[in-house]
């Protein structure tokens, strides 16, 4: 499974949604169930997937899909792979 994909799959579970949401519109501010719990769900979910760790900054800007996939690229993630 490509990163893109792993990505994708945990949003998928943590926010029980199908995958034709998640784009750009995909935040915070407008997703109902992505409230503090979910959130540190997520980031925990992808520090796992990825082997990475967050710092206190990044998890507070983590507030969209496409600002999510930013963070992890300036972790050395590639979504391109």
């Amino acid at each position: 499974m490509n990163n893109l994909k792993k990505y994708q799959s945990v949003f998928v579970d943590i926010f029980n949604v199908p995958l034709e949401v998640l784009n750009d519109n995909f935040t915070f501010a407008n997703t109902e169930n992505w409230d503090s719990i979910t959130h540190m769900g997520l980031i925990a979910d992808l520090e796992t997937v990825f082997d990475v760790m967050l710092d206190t900054e990044e998890i507070l800007n983590f507030g969209s899909y496409e600002n999510g996939k930013k963070i992890l690229q300036s972790k050395g993630v590639d979504f391109n792979a």
